[in-house]
């Protein structure tokens, strides 16, 4: 018999995989009868650990997960699902993973630090997503346990992290625009905010010098405000092609374009980044680069449960390599709109 996993519960009874971690892990969140009716599919389909693993808690170890609210929109957002693949890998590898979102006002003013920090009641923390540095500090002043960072980094504070090729996916990316003949390329992310679009942005900038192409400001376009509200105009002069940060801003910038009257790609090409949009958007077949999260967050794991064994182990960057994926929103020397 093939084993179960927690996705597998979650389709049966029709909830999230949280709703099942949660309620398999005794953990708030979930109405005892929900509680009940998931524990009761669990075992009849052969799913032990819940049994074995979750009230045999000396063996089991606490992780603790921190995301900021403004990576959490109403929709399922990338970050979320990244949140889902790690609790799947928890459960797999023996722990508990209790979430907490970190709040606008705690991060940039009061410096609030999150329950499961100042309770001491997690034995390794992982952080999902961009935070703000003195925030940083103060968790690390505070946590008497292992830190790493998912998808961020940085060289003084968050150096033990994880995160995907974001340099040289968006090399690939813009190299694939320049071999189909594009010429005037622009980028359209807001490139200090994280250092996931610095990193972006650096690696289609490579491109563009390595082509002896200049790149146009009026075509660099921020996508968002400090408080990561998404929102970009569109310059009267547009490029051939645009290298967008993420396949969200690919997808918004799509609807602009048609809202102009462009045709993508038979006016101008369009890239991605993440191969993610969120539920409520079509799927625009958007050329992109995969970010293979389920790897990320084995390896951002692996690493926290390395340090727990072993506080003097090693700690560094970890880089995982993703993939690039070609769809429909660029158009090809061939004329197939690939």
């Amino acid at each position: 018999m093939s084993k179960v996993r927690l996705a597998d519960i979650a389709e049966r009874v029709g909830v999230s995989v949280v709703t099942v971690h949660n309620a398999l892990s005794s953990q708030k969140g979930v109405s005892e009868e929900l509680r009940q009716r998931i524990k009761k599919e669990a075992e009849a389909m052969g799913y032990r650990s819940y049994k074995t693993s979750y009230e045999s808690k000396a063996n089991y170890k606490k992780i603790g997960v921190i995301i900021a609210e403004n990576y959490l929109a109403q929709y399922a957002t990338f970050y979320w699902k990244m949140y889902q693949e790690l609790t799947i890998v928890a459960s797999e590898k023996g722990c508990f993973t209790i979430i907490e979102v970190l709040k606008k006002e705690e991060e940039k003013k009061t410096l609030e630090m999150p329950k499961i920090v100042t309770e001491q009641n997690i034995e390794g923390l992982i952080v999902i997503g961009e935070i703000d540095k003195h925030y940083i500090e103060k968790i690390k002043e505070t946590l008497n346990a292992p830190m790493v960072f998912l998808d961020f980094y940085d060289k003084d504070l968050a150096e033990d992290a994880v995160i995907t090729d974001n340099f040289y996916g968006m090399y690939l990316l813009t190299e694939y625009l320049f071999k189909n003949g594009m010429k005037d390329i622009g980028f359209i992310g807001s490139i200090y905010e994280t250092s996931s679009i610095m990193d972006r942005y650096c690696g289609y900038m490579k491109s563009m010098i390595e082509h002896k192409k200049t790149i146009h400001q009026e075509w660099v376009i921020a996508d968002r405000d400090k408080m990561g509200q998404v929102a970009f105009d569109l310059p009267e002069k547009l490029p051939e092609a645009f290298v967008c940060n993420c396949d969200l801003i690919a997808g918004m910038l799509i609807l602009k374009l048609k809202e102009k009257g462009y045709r993508v790609p038979e006016d101008i090409s369009v890239v991605g980044f993440d191969n993610y949009l969120y539920p409520g958007f079509t799927d625009m077949k958007i050329t992109t680069y995969e970010v293979n999260t389920k790897a990320m967050t084995k390896v951002a794991l692996e690493k926290v449960l390395k340090q727990i064994k072993n506080p003097k182990s090693g700690r560094g960057l970890d880089i995982v390599s993703g993939r690039m994926v070609i769809k429909q929103s660029v158009k090809t020397k061939s004329g197939e709109n690939r």
